[in-house]
């Protein structure tokens, strides 16, 4: 059993000189968390010797009170974590609009993030802000100041507008803006080339402009239906929409070997394992996974549920094993990062859950998340009415009853295969 060093008998000194606990130490007889707890008031502290501003006082805070102190100084050390700190020690005040003067980097985002969520500055849509100062550098690339201020107008009260009314902007949300608006800048240069305005744009110049590109050209469709909208163009003029392929779905066989896997392997952590049995068992999408709260998790000893839609779903043994260790391990929890989180799939930026994008590509390695949900998706449709999936699972009843419409066709070419076969016999 563990027990002190002078119950264990070592006579080895490993109490730190600066803290006087009993502890690893790091260097001249002191421990790792007071080196860390050194080194951080050198780098935050000012060169005039005065206090650091009270932004950067609440990060020190954070920093000294993490449980690894290893993982912070190893961070701190950094040479372009160390140069940022001391430029921003600098700073007599720290805002959103000082860091973005600065060049931006993951370690300024970072740092961003360590500051507000430790309540050093106020919260702001990460995704939104990015967006903005994205579309102030595409609205350079245009050639003609009349397009521009049409994009101008597109970004602001199309794309901003919408983000300003969600709760928080999606990864998909804020590239499928930035997609929608290079579109829509390559189309208009491609006019200006021309000698043509977009009030001049003619269903010849759109059927040429299509013809000549890659098939993603059809994106644009989205800024001409706003355009259509405000009487900028001829509502007659059409583009061919952008459509994607048919998406590959795995079959009931295959679908059913993977939740086997999964329940039992050992070479995935549990966090990635509680994620792929929300895909293969309930055909939830990965940007919702990512949005859970331990408020949507209950864990208790006889019992463990998820609520996903509105109703609360009991996950039964072995399902529920990777949420049980989970709920005892959450990951990021010894560092500054992620001091008071409820995200369940806590990620590396500090308060942030997990990128959509990143569980994707983790997940990856055993099953394609897309083709295993609209599996489920398929299969589920099958067992309950659309109405009780869609209230159980969250989705829209729309969504799920065109899933429950190609189930059905598949089945109703299935049964008309069987008569032909039947009656040829």
């Amino acid at each position: 059993m563990p027990s002190c060093r002078r119950c264990s008998g070592v006579r080895l000194n490993v109490d730190c000189i600066g803290c006087g606990n009993e502890d690893e130490l790091h260097s001249g007889n002191r421990c790792w968390s007071c080196i860390l707890a050194a080194t951080v008031d050198r780098l935050l502290s000012p060169l005039d010797n005065q206090a650091p501003s009270p932004a950067l006082q609440a990060i020190a805070t954070a920093l000294k009170a993490m449980k690894r102190a290893n993982s912070g100084l190893t961070w701190i050390q950094q040479p372009h974590v160390t140069a940022f700190l001391q430029q921003l020690s600098a700073a007599p005040v720290i805002t959103h609009a000082r860091l973005d003067e600065l060049p931006a980097s993951r370690t300024r985002e970072y740092v961003r993030g360590l500051l507000v969520e430790h309540n050093a500055l106020p919260r702001r849509d990460e995704l939104s802000a990015r967006f903005g100062e994205w579309s102030d550098q595409a609205l350079e690339r245009i050639t003609s100041q009349n397009h521009r201020d049409i994009i101008r107008r597109y970004i602001r009260w199309h794309h901003q507008r919408r983000m300003n009314q969600m709760d928080e902007v999606t990864q998909g949300t804020f590239l499928r803006a930035k997609q929608s608006v290079t579109v829509a800048i390559e189309l208009l240069n491609w006019l200006t080339e021309r000698d043509a305005e977009l009030a001049e744009v003619t269903q010849a110049h759109l059927d040429r402009w299509q013809a000549e590109g890659p098939t993603t050209r059809g994106i644009a469709s989205r800024f001409l239906d706003w355009a259509t909208r405000t009487s900028l163009i001829d509502p007659s003029v059409k583009l061919q929409p952008h459509r994607r392929g048919t998406s590959p779905r795995l079959d009931a066989t295959a679908q059913t070997e993977l939740v086997a896997t999964v329940s039992h392997t050992t070479d995935m952590n549990p966090r990635d394992r509680a994620a792929a049995i929300l895909i293969l068992v309930f055909g939830q999408q990965v940007t919702n996974i990512v949005r859970l709260t331990w408020d949507n998790v209950t864990v208790t000893e006889d019992l463990v549920s998820i609520t996903l839609g509105t109703v609360e779903i009991a996950l039964t043994s072995p399902l529920d094993e990777p949420w049980r260790e989970l709920a005892a391990t959450p990951t990021h929890y010894q560092t500054a990062a992620h001091p008071n989180s409820n995200w369940v799939f806590r990620g590396g930026s500090p308060g942030q859950h997990i990128q959509a994008s990143t569980l994707t590509q983790r997940l990856s390695t055993a099953f394609g998340s897309r083709a295993a949900r609209l599996g489920t998706l398929h299969e589920l449709t099958k067992l309950a009415p659309v109405a009780i999936i869609a209230e159980a699972l969250g989705y829209s009843p729309a969504t799920i009853e065109r899933h429950a419409i190609d189930s059905s066709a598949n089945y109703a070419e299935y049964i008309a295969s069987t008569a032909t076969v039947k009656s040829g016999a």
